[in-house]
């Protein structure tokens, strides 16, 4: 398969695939989708939550993850709360859960049913066990999140290393240069990644504004050169002006870009005068926006924490078709916002890929988003392991990860 055959199976893997998982089952839209949401309900009703524990995860990249165009050094690997909940009957789920231990407490001795529902997802009041509820839900139906949803995507989905950084600038006493990126382009790909987002931006706050460009230019071209069938992402992180951007692209006019993500502070006027010069360069790329947000919205509602006049340009700028893949970020949203917003984003013609970095388990909840109710262009993955998490289950096939059917999420803790 050549790159750019590769790249149409990239964005056409939101049909059903007829690939086979590594022990043969069938990887296709599942008949789960059929779940009958009253003996489910039923069956929710039947445990209560007897203990609610939680407890704090590590993650360690396989690097130091440095800079982008913006921020400093993202260290080797985080950490976050998680929840474990156990019931009456022994189901047990798990998942990242912030907020204070107080104001989950209360929720010991209710019934799953009271807090969760096939149909609605998690009741606003009990948001912050959202995943955990999910996954339990899924341990005591015996279902994996994504029929829950409803297993209106494929399991099998493209995923891109979201962990290039500016790894040429780095280290600092002696930088590698674009031997640096390259090394961690490799990384991946021995990890199973077919897929790279470049951050690029250097010029913002790093080097001189010119010599960014020129690196950033150079750092694209280079890992198209050593990596011809994959697919290459791009990432300014806002750090570009509209006549920077389209410098830039017309140096790697040729390196077919799979999307352009975050290129400068989104506006009718410069994306449309981006786009206008992608058309007559012949650049195919996808524009992906909206993770960043200038201001919070005062009140949680189906947009999550974002503003609703952002999500309202964001929608103004799909209109115009001038953004075609909304990276919404995965908390500030929500898992059950994604389940009920998703279907307003298709009818606006655009595709979502909700940003996950920088937490590895993260990816694994968006693949099964994107399986339950579709409409997930590429995943945003994060190389790495997490102290304590088995994710052997989700298997890496030819730069797509394939979602198990195992029940809840399919992630164990050991």
């Amino acid at each position: 398969m050549n790159r750019r055959e590769f790249m149409q199976a990239m964005a056409f893997s939101l049909v059903a695939c007829q690939a086979m998982g590594s022990e043969g089952a069938s990887v296709e839209q599942s008949s789960l989708s059929t779940l009958d949401p009253q003996p489910a309900r039923k069956s929710l009703s039947e445990h209560r939550i007897q203990k609610i524990e939680a407890c704090t995860l590590h993650d360690r990249y396989p690097r130091l993850v440095g800079r982008n165009a913006r921020r400093g050094h993202h260290g080797t690997g985080g950490q976050y709360q998680i929840r474990i909940l156990t019931t009456d009957k022994g189901a047990r789920g798990w998942g990242m859960s912030h907020g204070p231990d107080e104001q989950v407490q209360k929720f010991v001795g209710a019934k799953v049913s009271d807090l969760f529902d096939v149909v609605e997802g998690t009741n606003e009041d009990a948001l912050l066990l959202d995943i955990p509820l999910h996954d339990l839900a899924g341990s005591i139906l015996g279902l994996p999140v994504y029929a829950i949803l409803g297993a209106k995507g494929p399991r099998k989905l493209p995923i891109y290393s979201g962990a290039i950084y500016f790894d040429d600038l780095d280290p600092e006493n002696k930088p590698r240069g674009i031997a640096g990126v390259l090394t961690s382009c490799q990384q991946d790909y021995e990890a199973g990644y077919r897929a790279f987002k470049l951050k690029i931006g250097r010029g913002f706050k790093w080097m001189p504004k010119e010599e960014g460009i020129k690196r950033d230019i150079e750092v694209t071209r280079a890992v198209r050169e050593k990596f011809p069938n994959c697919l290459i992402l791009v990432d300014a992180n806002d750090g570009y002006t509209c006549e920077d951007m389209i410098r830039y692209l017309s140096a790697v006019a040729d390196c077919d870009l799979f999307w352009i993500e975050e290129p400068f502070p989104e506006n009718k006027d410069d994306l449309m005068r981006l786009k206008e010069h992608m058309a007559k360069i012949g650049c195919k790329a996808l524009i992906a926006d909206g993770e960043t947000r200038t201001e919070r919205s005062s009140k949680w509602w189906r947009y999550g924490g974002y503003s609703q006049r952002h999500i309202e340009n964001l929608f103004a700028l799909a209109e115009a078709k001038l953004v075609d893949v909304f990276v919404l970020d995965l908390g500030i949203v929500g898992f059950t916002n994604w389940r009920h917003i998703m279907p307003e984003l298709e009818r606006a013609g655009v595709k979502a890929s909700p940003h996950t970095w920088a937490w590895i388990p993260r990816p694994y909840y968006v693949a099964q988003l994107a399986a339950g109710v579709g409409n997930v262009i590429i995943i945003e993955g994060i190389p790495g392991k997490t102290e304590g998490v088995d994710y052997s289950a989700y298997k890496f096939v030819d730069g797509q990860i394939i979602v198990p059917d195992l029940p809840g999420f399919g992630l164990k803790l050991i």
